[in-house]
C-alpha cells in the first residue's frame, strides 16, 4: 500500500493566503456585489430609460396602438396579396404583413416582459399629450372605416389595387406620425429603436405605393 506523503510546512509556498486572507477576500467581493446592486437600483430611480414603463406610460401607450393599428395594416395586406394578380402588389403587400406582424410580436412580448395587459383602459392616444382632435370615430390616424374594409375586401382586379394602395398610404401616414411622436416623448431606447424602423420603413413604402398608385391609375 503507498502511503499518503502529507505535505510539510516547507512546502507551502510562501505566496498562498492564510484562510483569514481568504475570508477577508469574500467580505469585500460581497460587499462590492452590493454595493454595485445598489448603485444599479439607484440608478434605474434617476435615469427614466432603466425604469420598466408603467401602464400609463407612453411606451406602453404606444405599443397598445400601434398594435391595433399594425393589425389592421396586416389585414389589408393580406387582401391584397390573395386578391390581386399585380405582381408588384402582392409584392408590396407580403412585405407589409410580414414586417408589421413582427413588429406586434416585438411589441406584445415587451408588453408580457414588462407584466402589462395588450390593452389598457385609456382612449386611443392618450398617451400623446393633445391628441383628442386626432381620433375620429374612435379611429387612429390613418386607420380605414368598417365600411372601406368591407369594400376593400369585395374589391377585384385593377380597383382592388387601386383602394389598397390608396388605404395603405393613409394607413402609413398616421403610423409614421404615431411613431414620430413616440420618438419624441419616449426616453425607453428599444421603443426608439423601433419607433424609428417604422418611419423609415413606411416613409420608403409610401414613395413605392405612390409610383404604384400611378401605374395603376393610368392603365
Amino acid at each position: 500500500m503507498i502511503s499518503e506523503v502529507q505535505p510539510s510546512a516547507s512546502d507551502a509556498s510562501p505566496d498562498a493566503p492564510e484562510a483569514g486572507g481568504t475570508h477577508t477576500f469574500g467580505y469585500v467581493a460581497v460587499a462590492t456585489l452590493l454595493v454595485g446592486l445598489i448603485l444599479g437600483l439607484g440608478a434605474g430611480l434617476v435615469v427614466p430609460g432603466l425604469r420598466t414603463p408603467g401602464t400609463d406610460s407612453v411606451e406602453a401607450g404606444f405599443l397598445r396602438d400601434m398594435s391595433t393599428h399594425h393589425a389592421q395594416a396586416v389585414e389589408m395586406a393580406m387582401i391584397a396579396h390573395t386578391g390581386s394578380d399585380t405582381p408588384d402588389v402582392i409584392t408590396l403587400s407580403a412585405d407589409i404583413a410580414t414586417t408589421q406582424q413582427g413588429q406586434i410580436g416585438y411589441m406584445q412580448a415587451w408588453l408580457r416582459d414588462w407584466d402589462l395587459s395588450p390593452t389598457g383602459t385609456a382612449e386611443p392616444m392618450a398617451w400623446i399629450p393633445g391628441s383628442d382632435g386626432a381620433i375620429v370615430n374612435g379611429l387612429m390616424p390613418g386607420m380605414a372605416t368598417p365600411e372601406q374594409m368591407a369594400t376593400l375586401r369585395s374589391a377585384t382586379g385593377k380597383n382592388l389595387d387601386i383602394q389598397f394602395l390608396t388605404l395603405m398610404r393613409a394607413h402609413h401616414v398616421g403610423g409614421v406620425h404615431m411613431a414620430q411622436e413616440a420618438m419624441d416623448l419616449s426616453d425607453n431606447e428599444d421603443v426608439d429603436w423601433l419607433a424609428e424602423s417604422m418611419v423609415t420603413a413606411q416613409q420608403g413604402e409610401i414613395q413605392l405605393i405612390d409610383s404604384l398608385l400611378k401605374k395603376a391609375q393610368a392603365s
